[in-house]
């Protein structure tokens, strides 16, 4: 029987662990933290329930793929549930726009605000979806284990088809006008960690995922997902090891054997598989020596994707204005980016986004567990500037109407420093690298390490790329060892 290690259990080590061991294959998992999921974490505090991460759920059928694959009924692990009129969108003249799965609803809104939107708006749901269908079957089920990968027809002739030079920006100008419209449509590219005037239009795509087949919510929490796949792994006999972190990663006649912890305990295995940070992971991981395709000078030169900086936040009772999902926009939307990647600040006017699993769940938390998100540069934050940015960001949600400081009981703010630390996070980014370059976006790291066998890369880092399906997707796709 051969044997594999996967180092970290994050949605996509988790995944890869579960088809190893559904193929037969000894599987241990070993991860740093308490728990498995990754940054999909629960956080409890004072009687208070939140999801760190993700909040907003798409493509449920890869998360029901992994379970249904390995023999598994997925509905016995976890159940979504479909939020069809999905965020609510605030700005700074008083405006509301709801984004909504239903066409005919956003279709009434733009009539009000942006005609010329209106009348563009079903051709631009269709635009998405062709870029996300062309994605999907020409790129997010592969892997990219050598530069000959890259060469396929298939794949050029749809890379020159998905609008690699046309910046996102750029890509919704075509069909909306309102700059409330188009900050709207701009955000997808945070959920990509990176920057609308820079990132490829190819990312519109995800436009298709929440406007055509809707936006979910796990019941219970998102970390359901996370909890459900851990229950899989361990009914196919792998072992969740939590709270052991790997030192290294055992290199002999540029073949992966092995691991060491960092008890100094040594595991042997035929294949590896690493959940993780890149960047950081290969670093940390393999010395130098080993990976000359990846020496230190070049890992440092990747551009890191955002962070974060989250407050979350149990409120005493209820907030009935509160809905599952909303985002309070900055007025100049360019100026946070340039502040984000450019400068590397805090925005002076942050677009802020709260989660509200309440709403749908009351059952999840007592009172109202507000996640509050606002993008942060990927570099360290100290506890004064924290402490300090809090008063900002409950500023300027006040200036909106909601006044949530008076009305909190407990609270938990999360850093840059605190994703890094947590997470071995390459400084801080939630996403690992960011998309802003044709390279970062269309040519990440490869799923397969070029100087060492038996080395397989899973997470957001590599192919395909950031967020949770896609993370689930290329642990789908580990290979199995012969």
């Amino acid at each position: 029987m051969k044997e594999a290690i996967v180092i970290g259990a994050g949605l996509g080590g988790l995944a890869a662990g579960i088809k190893l061991a559904a193929n037969g294959v000894k599987v241990k998992i070993f991860d740093e933290n308490s728990h498995a999921g990754g940054k999909m974490m629960k956080v409890e505090e004072a009687g208070y329930t939140f999801d760190f991460g993700p909040n907003t759920m798409t493509m449920p059928h890869v998360f029901n793929r992994v379970l249904s694959s390995a023999g598994f009924a997925p509905e016995k692990y976890f159940e979504f549930e479909k939020l069809t009129d999905h965020t609510k969108n605030y700005f700074h003249d008083g405006s509301v726009l709801w984004q909504s799965a239903n066409a005919e609803v956003m279709t009434k809104q733009l009539e009000k605000v942006d005609p010329f939107a209106a009348d563009h708006y079903h051709s631009y749901l269709n635009e998405v979806k062709r870029l996300y269908h062309l994605a999907e079957d020409q790129f997010f089920y592969r892997n990219f284990t050598s530069w000959k990968d890259y060469l396929s027809p298939g794949l050029a002739k749809a890379l020159v088809k998905v609008r690699p030079f046309e910046q996102m920006d750029h890509f919704h100008r075509r069909f909306f006008s309102h700059p409330h419209v188009l900050q709207t449509f701009n955000r997808y590219a945070t959920y990509i960690g990176s920057s609308p005037y820079k990132c490829p239009a190819t990312f519109a795509l995800i436009g298709h995922l929440e406007m055509n087949e809707g936006v979910y919510y796990v019941k219970g929490g998102n970390t359901k997902i996370a909890a459900g796949f851990a229950r899989a792994f361990k009914e196919l006999g792998g072992e969740l090891h939590l709270n052991q972190r790997v030192k290294k990663i055992i290199v002999k006649d540029k073949k992966a054997v092995g691991v060491e912890l960092l008890s100094g305990e040594k595991a042997a295995a035929d294949f590896i598989v690493v959940n993780g940070d890149f960047i950081t992971a290969t670093r940390q991981l393999i010395v130098e020596e080993d990976r000359p395709a990846y020496p230190n000078k070049k890992l440092d030169n990747y551009e890191p994707s955002i962070s974060a900086y989250v407050i979350m936040a149990g409120l005493k009772e209820r907030n009935p204005n509160l809905v599952h999902h909303q985002v309070y926009f900055t007025e100049n939307y360019q100026e946070e980016f340039e502040q984000l990647f450019k400068k590397k600040q805090m925005p002076k006017d942050p677009t802020i986004y709260i989660s509200h699993s309440a709403s749908t769940d009351p059952d999840v938390t007592k009172g109202s567990n507000a996640f509050i998100l606002v993008n942060a540069p990927a570099r360290p934050m100290s506890q004064e500037e924290a402490k300090a940015y809090k008063e900002v960001v409950y500023k300027k949600l006040a200036n909106f109407g909601l006044d949530l400081s008076s009305k909190i009981v407990a609270e938990k703010i999360v850093t840059p420093t605190d994703i890094t630390s947590r997470f071995s996070a390459y400084k801080g980014a939630l996403y690992g690298i960011s998309s802003h370059s044709m390279r970062n976006s269309f040519l990440r790291p490869m799923n397969a390490h070029p100087d060492i066998q038996n080395i397989h890369y899973v997470g957001g880092t590599t192919h395909p790329g950031g967020g949770s399906p896609m993370v689930t997707i290329s642990g789908m796709m580990t290979p199995i060892p012969r």
